[in-house]
């Protein structure tokens, strides 16, 4: 028998990821489910395309509950803003917990009311195992905070160039675009078929998103004592899932070029099981990683303008949250950190 794991929060399109991805891993098995609204119905009704997976298909999702995660080796959290600190609460202590929401992500309580405001709940370690140090992290706590999908992007296309000196962290710009189950399962009038397809729109302009805070903490790790300044647009494109960031920065070395910025990237990631330096003159699409917990990565320098460029493709559902998720998890259990996961994409 395998781990025993629930996922709570499990009728949005991130639990019904982390569904899909544990009734497939060798070493995990599913022992709850919970819902808020969504309690009392089955997980085939919420996502029928686990209707393949019979013993998945028929369970029935509780509400939050303590009894539901007590005999559970590690939780799952996919809730909203503000729920997760209530529900780590329950769990036993001793059991690990992976919290896909914000509650935990961020150091600074001024960061979080800015963003956010109610309690700010604490700070748990990040969960990116690719950034220095992260994986020892990750392997030795029982809580893990999962960075958001945008964030996840543009931090791994960003804090190599920072760390090496070619990127300056206090003129960083980021325009990114996502699919629109980014905005989560609920009805919303914006999201409606006609008001999104044949259209590209910006939201939250002017450093409102609440993952702008995430991107500056981690460049300031990657550049202690440096002022970090991001900029950050987010864009609602008309397909469902996948993110592409591009990220742009002023050169922290006159004399740099694209060579350079690519061997960082490939001496950062070259070993990395999902993390993918693109060949020369190859961009990134999200095409490429959907469905998948791949990231693609590519850089280039702008000489004239004086700015280096990474432009980074992830699937906001898989690398951006359920996949990252599963990965932290595999490392916190002691498990092969590629167990259940791919980086291959699905295309077309």
């Amino acid at each position: 028998m395998g781990a025993l794991v629930a996922v709570v929060g499990a009728s949005g399109y991130v639990g019904g990821e982390l569904l899909r991805l544990v009734a497939a891993h060798p070493d995990l098995e599913l022992a709850a489910v919970t819902a808020d609204h969504n309690a009392g119905k089955t997980v085939g009704e919420l996502h029928p395309q686990l209707a393949g997976v019979p013993s998945l298909a028929g369970l029935v999702l509780r509400s939050h509950e303590a009894a539901a995660l007590a005999d559970c080796d590690l939780v799952f959290l996919a809730l909203p803003a503000g729920q997760s600190a209530d529900i780590a609460d329950m769990a036993h202590a001793g059991t690990k917990i992976v919290d896909l929401g914000p509650d935990f992500r961020l150091a600074d309580p001024d960061a979080w009311n800015r963003h956010y405001g109610g309690r700010h709940a604490g700070h748990w370690v990040t969960g990116i195992p690719e950034l220095p140090g992260a994986r020892a992290q990750i392997r030795q706590t029982n809580e893990v905070a999962a960075p958001g999908c945008y964030a996840t992007a543009a931090i791994l296309a960003l804090v190599p160039l920072v760390s090496a000196g070619l990127a300056d962290p206090a003129d960083v710009v980021i325009v990114a675009a996502s699919g629109t189950s980014g905005a989560g399962r609920a009805p919303r009038a914006d999201l409606l078929a006609s008001e999104v397809l044949g259209s590209v729109s910006a939201y939250q302009v002017g450093g409102a998103h609440r993952h702008t805070p995430e991107i500056e903490q981690a460049l300031a790790a990657a550049a202690p004592g440096q002022e970090v300044r991001v900029s950050f647009t987010p864009l609602l494109v008309p397909m469902p899932r996948g993110i592409l960031a591009t990220c742009t920065a002023q050169l922290g070395d006159d004399e740099a070029t694209t060579d350079v910025a690519r061997d960082v990237l490939v001496a950062s990631y070259g070993r990395e099981p999902f993390v993918t330096v693109l060949p020369e003159g190859s961009w990134p699409a999200t095409s490429s990683v959907a469905g998948s917990n791949g990231a693609h990565l590519q850089a280039a320098v702008d000489t004239r303008a004086g700015r280096a460029v990474v432009v980074a493709a992830i699937d906001n559902l898989g690398k951006g949250a359920a996949g990252q998720a599963v990965q932290n998890a595999n490392l916190m259990l002691g498990l092969p950190e590629t167990a259940g996961l791919t980086a291959i994409g699905v295309a077309p």
